[in-house]
């Protein structure tokens, strides 16, 4: 049992070079996409969830996760998991932080009527412009203050 431990973990510290294609300074781990890392029957089974139903993003993720561990020795396979859906929270305080080093407002919790603050100045003066951004995961926002446009990721 040792060595399929350290093998697990192994395999997950590797995946944490498997960055988001569309925030590409945050792991699919910290975001909540890499959902477990497990050994069945003998063969690793990397499970992942995409943020969004249909995200465009997932099969260039899983070449990327390929693409990472194509020197291991080892027999896995990628399974995407849809049920339990995603959410927000399942993002790490890393990818929040990462977030806004982006420019982009990191969800609240699920739930939580937190004020949203501008991540350019901090202002909590702002308002809705599109409730869709670049992607389907984030909605157009611009403060009131210092007048900049910004995307939020939405919570889920």
């Amino acid at each position: 049992m040792v060595a399929t431990t350290s093998l697990v973990d192994r395999m997950q510290d590797l995946l944490d070079n498997v960055m988001d294609p569309e925030l590409s300074e945050i792991s699919i781990r910290a975001l909540g996409i890499l959902r477990s890392v497990a050994v069945e029957d003998g063969i690793v089974v990397i499970s992942i969830t995409p943020t969004y139903s249909g995200c465009p993003a997932m099969g260039q993720i899983e070449d990327d996760i390929h693409a990472e561990l194509k020197d291991l020795d080892v027999d896995y396979e990628v399974r995407t998991v849809l049920s339990p859906v995603w959410t927000t929270d399942w993002m790490t305080d890393e990818a929040a932080a990462a977030l806004l080093r982006f420019g982009i407002a990191p969800p609240s919790p699920v739930g939580d009527k937190q004020v949203l603050q501008c991540p350019q100045c901090g202002a909590p003066q702002t308002e809705v412009l599109a409730t869709f951004g670049s992607t389907a995961c984030k909605a157009l926002h611009r403060c009131l203050v210092c007048l900049e446009p910004f995307e939020r990721f939405k919570a889920i």
